[in-house]
């Protein structure tokens, strides 16, 4: 594996910079601090091909493959953790799912607008009372005809409320049957469907995280993806990839927080001299380059196999537990070197610390990271 910037990603990496200075920067303490979601952001980022990053060309993408997708999350959550995470939940789960179970049908009406993020896309799998436990949920699809009538909730859905069009798994057969769940298309306006309540959230505040409400909602047979029966085994491979691009959102928090941390401790003078001459901070910041370098590895290693088609299921999961467990710790200590002022929010560590924690949870908690790991390992 090449562990050099290719020309692609370099491109990439310095254009969200120029676009973050101008479009994220400035804005994201009022978008954190009211909560709010800058939707006119992601439809820039649309126009930049930042929303399409994996979508290949014939259906309006980028045409890009993991490695540029991880840089772009990385730069983007380095700015701000919650553009970051909007993005990836955009290209990784909605979009991916369509691009990856889809028929050429669906993927032309749908991933066009999606890749310019004329459609914003949610992905619909957690549920109030299931969470991880996806194969007791209780949102069901019964057939009508040729329709599916769905009933239920799902909740803690990125652009619950805001996202244009929503990949939605529902239960079709049993309850615990891995085989008795169906993944549907579902656009925003279809009647029965609808966005409950939106969380008010310890981090990532600017990105909308939000119910979707399902009340004798009606879907034709046409928006299933893939065939009856196979939601549950689909999602479980969206998820492989989903992970990657956590471990990606993480490695960015990390990354911001090791840089501002080394700027600070370099301006920051106690007793005549920069705080980074004093073992006690010094120390802290080669501890946190050397997990965040590790975390890089882990991640690109995961991103090497996904362009390779090779499974990912390991590396994944290795990749995301150990990159957001270290996003938690750099972000901790980052606020530890900043003292005083890192508790404030005149410093954007205290952000990080915050939206770190969301890495460790979403995509599966860290302790599901280790079931998947050991089972894995233990095969």
């Amino acid at each position: 594996m090449n562990f050099e910037l290719n020309e692609n990603q370099a491109m990439i990496a310095q254009m969200i910079r120029d676009f973050g200075a101008k479009e994220i920067t400035p804005f994201r303490k009022e978008w954190d601090d009211a909560q709010h979601f800058p939707i006119e952001v992601f439809k820039k980022l649309g126009e930049l091909g930042l929303m399409g990053v994996l979508v290949p060309t014939e259906y309006g993408g980028s045409g890009f493959g993991y490695f540029e997708y991880v840089t772009a999350i990385v730069e983007l959550s380095k700015l701000d953790p919650s553009v970051g995470l909007s993005m990836a939940a955009h290209n990784s789960l909605c979009t991916g799912h369509i691009m990856m179970f889809g028929n050429e049908g669906q993927k032309k009406k749908y991933l066009p607008k999606l890749a310019t993020c004329e459609f914003l896309g949610a992905w619909g799998l957690t549920e109030p009372n299931t969470g991880s436990d996806a194969g007791n949920m209780r949102t069901v699809a019964v057939k009508d005809g040729d329709y599916y009538v769905i009933n239920g909730a799902k909740n803690f859905i990125t652009h619950g409320a805001s996202g244009d069009v929503a990949v939605v798994i529902a239960r079709t057969g049993e309850v615990g049957d891995s085989h008795g769940m169906t993944a549907f298309v579902v656009e925003r306006g279809t009647p029965g469907f609808s966005a409950g309540r939106k969380e008010d959230k310890l981090g990532m505040r600017a990105s909308e995280t939000a119910e979707m409400i399902f009340e004798d909602c009606r879907i034709h047979k046409d928006h299933i993806l893939g065939e009856v029966g196979d939601g549950f085994i689909q999602s479980m491979k969206i998820l492989d990839g989903g992970r990657i691009s956590i471990a990606a959102l993480s490695l960015g928090i990390a990354e911001g927080a090791l840089e501002a941390s080394i700027q600070y401790s370099k301006e920051r003078q106690q007793f005549n001299q920069p705080i980074s001459k004093f073992q006690g901070i010094s120390f802290k910041l080669a501890d946190m380059a050397t997990q965040v370098e590790a975390a890089k590895l882990l991640t690109f290693k995961a991103a090497d196999l996904k362009n390779k088609g090779q499974k990912v299921t390991l590396a994944g999961a290795k990749a995301k537990l150990y990159a957001s467990e270290v996003c938690v710790a750099v972000s901790n200590e980052a606020v530890q070197i900043f003292g005083g002022y890192g508790f404030t929010k005149d410093y954007p560590v205290e952000k990080y610390y915050r939206d770190s924690k969301l890495c460790t949870i979403g995509e599966g908690t860290s302790e599901i990271q280790k079931l998947v790991i050991s089972r894995e390992i233990l095969k």
